[in-house]
């Protein structure tokens, strides 16, 4: 069967599109400072905060990515596992939650530099823009792969319009607008998965019908691929999971809690939902169309459908996609605004000051997302390079903060640069045996903190008894 588009499509895009530049904009009239514009006024119910925790998880990167890539290439059983590496990373942030809501800063850069200095910050804003910029990148390609479909222009036509409504989007209201949008996002995915997945069966002849039409070892525990590679999957979303800012600035953004802990919870049940259900779809595209970008693979069973639960899909997807895009913007705009502009261009900035200068970096930082589109072949070698780079730079520094009270600085630092120049090495190397960067980087990065602290915490405890002693024989 060939891979026809449906303008019809265009209707539902259009429509989704619409609907959320209005919200968008009601919305953006509440902002009035940085803090509403970046954590919403700390005033997010539960409801919200589930819905703009699991729309900015599960962007691109899930329904273009990931467990849609990983189904359609790799087999079914490893992109349902796929959901495994986020409920380990949600359980430990909904542990950990009451401790980053009190540290209420904007960025984590700002929480490194308390633990681990000046330099810590400046570090961690590079890593945190390396890895953003990249993951914004594939939220386009992934539009463009959406317009293709419902208007048959180009998917590079269709990258660059996408381009342009994500950056639009993340300038006028922040979070303050991303998160409603979120809201409403997650519940469209969840009506367009649960009604496409067994319609989609039913028009196959059920899961027997679609298992006798595919190889045999797609349906293995781990598919076509190895233990290896598949961890070379889980291992990124873990690491990047447990140290995203987006979800750092989410959580900060909840009302109480209580709340955060009510909007986590909700957060694993919609995992548990929607991961295998993208799965399902996206192995199910292989039915019908065997040779085919395995980013389109999700988004092409959507012609299948009749008219109206396509469109559905198809807006659903599009919503996750563009909210995922605009949250890793204003995310790393956030960064360069506080870390950069306000500690060393202009500290005396105002708040208004701040609040202008991010929605002007958000088109710039969004222009280097879209030619990055150029660099990387596919959207699932993008995503695991933003992953690992995020996932070895900061998240083991970052965890020793919360986790590790006895962490030196000297360690900190150290783990983000062996993670983050142990990636870039093994990327630029092109991945030697076929073993991802994540698989060495992020052990290396975890190791370095680990001797590193047990080395300097012994020197600087010597030195404290000596400074101890010495003030002991003074007196």
């Amino acid at each position: 069967m060939g891979l026809e588009y449906n303008n019809s499509f265009l209707w539902f895009v259009i429509g989704y599109g619409l609907i959320i530049v209005v919200i968008g904009a009601l919305y953006s009239k509440k902002v009035s400072s940085s803090e509403d514009f970046i954590l919403a006024g700390k005033s997010l119910g539960p409801v919200v905060l589930m819905g703009t925790l699991l729309a900015t998880w599960v962007g691109s990167g899930t329904v273009t990515g990931g467990p849609n890539s990983i189904a359609y290439s790799n087999g079914l059983w490893p992109a349902i596992g796929y959901v495994i590496p986020s409920l380990i990373g949600i359980t430990i942030l909904l542990l950990i939650s009451a401790k980053i809501r009190n540290y209420g800063k904007y960025t984590v850069s700002e929480i490194l530099e308390i633990k681990y200095g000046p330099f810590a910050r400046i570090l961690s804003l590079i890593i945190i823009v390396l890895a953003f910029v990249g993951i914004v990148s594939y939220q386009y390609q992934g539009l463009g792969f959406i317009l293709h479909v419902s208007t048959g222009i180009s998917v590079e036509t269709g990258t660059i319009i996408g381009a342009v409504l994500i950056i639009f989007l993340a300038t006028i209201g922040g979070l303050m607008s991303v998160a409603p949008t979120d809201t409403l996002s997650a519940s469209i995915i969840f009506v367009g998965l649960i009604i496409g997945v067994p319609v989609i069966l039913g028009d196959i002849g059920g899961f027997d019908q679609l298992i006798n039409n595919v190889e045999t070892e797609s349906l293995d525990l781990f598919g076509n691929l190895n233990l290896l590679q598949v961890m070379g999957f889980y291992i990124p979303v873990l690491f990047l999971l447990l140290g995203d800012q987006n979800m750092y600035q989410r959580i900060s953004a909840s009302s109480s809690d209580k709340t955060t802990k009510l909007g986590i919870s909700g957060w694993i049940i919609g995992m548990l939902i929607s991961t295998p259900l993208v799965a399902l779809l996206a192995f199910s595209a292989r039915y019908y169309f065997p040779e085919l970008d395995p980013g389109m693979a999700l988004i092409s069973t959507s012609l299948v459908l009749p008219t109206a639960i396509g469109g559905l899909l198809i807006a659903a997807v599009t919503s996750f996609i563009v909210t995922t895009g605009n949250s890793y913007l204003l995310s790393s705009a956030t960064n360069i605004t506080y870390d950069i502009y306000g500690n060393y261009i202009n500290p005396k900035a105002t708040d208004k000051q701040k609040l202008v200068f991010t929605r002007l970096l958000i088109p710039v930082l969004g222009l280097i997302a879209y030619l990055l589109t150029t660099y990387f072949p596919t959207v699932l070698t993008v995503q695991m390079y933003a992953y690992t780079v995020y996932g070895a730079g900061i998240t083991p520094a970052l965890l020793g903060v919360f986790l590790w009270s006895r962490v030196t600085k000297q360690a900190g630092i150290s783990s983000m640069l062996a993670g983050v120049t142990s990636t870039l090495i093994w990327e630029f190397l092109d991945i030697p045996f076929g073993i991802n960067s994540s698989l060495i980087s992020i052990p290396i990065a975890i190791l370095v903190l680990i001797v590193v602290t047990l080395f300097t915490s012994k020197k600087q405890e010597l030195v404290d008894y000596r400074k101890d002693g010495l003030i002991a024989n003074e007196k």
